[in-house]
This record gives structure tokens, C-alpha cells and sequence, in this order.
């Protein structure tokens, strides 16, 4: 798929990954530029179209489909985190919080926008999802469960939309200059790559974006001797 003359809604566009998305879409050219979040007013991008989306709210994401039905690109950006394990005391809060928004919400948008794309050409679908798809170390236990759950769902994705000629990629990632592990002491790359990679990357016709090194030693990792999702020894 090509960006140029797309239009393309950015689910959590105000600020990170989801403002990083945004301005780069316009660079390339994209015709129209949908930016949701839960407070449009916080929306600051010039030349974007600000949209009320709260991913976790049924009714916004079907008063945002029926707004943007001339979408050919949907990217799942939207999310949230929290450190801890599932051994604290609120692990099951943390855990349905997360889920609502990194799995349930992506799936309620991807089903209320399938219907666009398909009447649009079939255009394209881009789920961020994480290295944390495939390990869990518990320092990020809910938020990665909920990424292994979206990388699932992105995966069936595939095949329920190969017959509307749907592209879907999935972005996976490590640590991203971001508010949500600004606390952690790692190299992070900056949403400005991260963007440029996936872009580049469903441009080519991609299915999946490995955004960095350390990710792509992760993947290769899960079919070694000792697999990369087991604790190191």
C-alpha cells in the first residue's frame, strides 16, 4: 500500500508513537489524516482532522467509523501500561484495565473500520504491538499479556481480511522514547524511526515490522536451544 493520496485514521494521535504516525503520514503525502484521542482538544498537528476516540467506549468508535468512512488505512496505536507483576495485589485490576484498551479496544476498532476498507479497495491495518508480544519478564506483566493477546488477534486479523485484499501489519518494538517507560533505564529508539520503519515497511507489503535490533534478536531467539522468552541462566 502507498500513503500518498490515503486516508488514514491514528488511534491515540496525540502524543508518542500516535503524533509520530500522524506527522509522517502528512510528510508522505497522505490525503487526510484522522487523529483520535480521548480529548480531541489535545490534538495540536496542524492539518489533521481531530476525531473524540476513546477506544474503550463502543459508541465513539462507532460515531468515529461512521465520520471516517473514506478511511484506507487504520492504525491501532492506542494504548496503555503499567509496571508490576501479576503477583501484586492488583493484578487482575491492572490486567482487565489494559486488556480493555490494548486488546479490546483494538479489536472494536479493526471490526467497526473492516467494512471501509474493504468498500475502499481493502487498504491496510497496522497493530503496534511490542517485543513483549513474545516475552514476559514481569516487569511489564499485564501490558505484555495484553500484547501477546493483540499479536493473536492480529494474526486471525490476517486471514478473516485476506479476502477483501486487507493488508495487516504488525509493528513490533522495544523501548520507545516515550511517556510509558520514561522511567526505565535502556536504550529506547525515538517514535520518528519507529514510524519511518513501519511506513517503509507497508509500503513494501510487509506482514510484520521488526522495529529494532534488540527486537529482531527476540524473535530469532524464540526457537533457540534456550528460547528468549525463558529466564536467563
Amino acid at each position: 500500500m502507498k500513503i500518498a493520496n490515503s486516508t488514514v485514521i491514528v488511534t491515540g494521535a496525540n502524543r508518542g508513537i500516535g503524533l509520530a504516525f500522524t506527522r509522517e503520514l502528512l510528510a508522505r503525502g497522505a490525503r487526510k489524516v484522522y487523529a483520535g484521542a480521548r480529548d480531541p482538544s489535545t490534538i495540536k498537528e496542524p492539518g489533521v482532522t481531530a476525531v473524540r476516540l476513546d477506544v474503550t467506549k463502543p459508541e465513539q468508535v462507532a460515531a468515529a467509523a461512521a465520520l471516517a468512512g473514506d478511511v484506507t488505512l487504520v492504525i491501532n496505536n492506542a494504548g496503555v501500561g503499567q509496571m508490576g507483576g501479576f503477583l501484586a495485589a492488583d493484578s487482575e485490576e491492572v490486567a482487565r484495565r489494559q486488556l480493555e484498551t490494548n486488546f479490546f479496544g483494538m479489536l472494536r476498532v479493526s471490526k467497526a473500520f473492516a467494512p471501509a476498507l474493504a468498500a475502499n479497495g481493502g487498504g491496510a491495518l497496522i497493530n503496534v504491538l511490542s517485543i513483549v508480544s513474545w516475552v514476559n519478564s514481569g516487569v511489564l506483566a499485564a501490558y505484555a499479556a495484553s500484547k501477546s493477546a493483540a499479536w493473536s488477534l492480529t494474526n486471525s486479523l490476517r486471514h478473516e481480511l485476506a479476502a477483501q485484499k486487507t493488508q495487516v501489519l504488525a509493528l513490533h518494538m522495544g523501548f520507545v522514547d516515550t511517556d510509558l517507560v520514561r522511567s526505565i533505564d535502556a536504550p529506547k529508539t525515538s517514535p520518528e524511526d519507529i514510524v519511518k520503519r513501519t511506513l517503509d515497511g507497508l509500503e513494501a507489503g510487509l506482514d510484520e515490522v521488526l522495529a529494532d535490533d534488540w527486537t529482531k534478536q527476540v524473535k530469532q531467539g524464540l526457537t533457540a536451544p534456550r528460547p528468549s522468552y525463558l529466564p536467563a541462566v
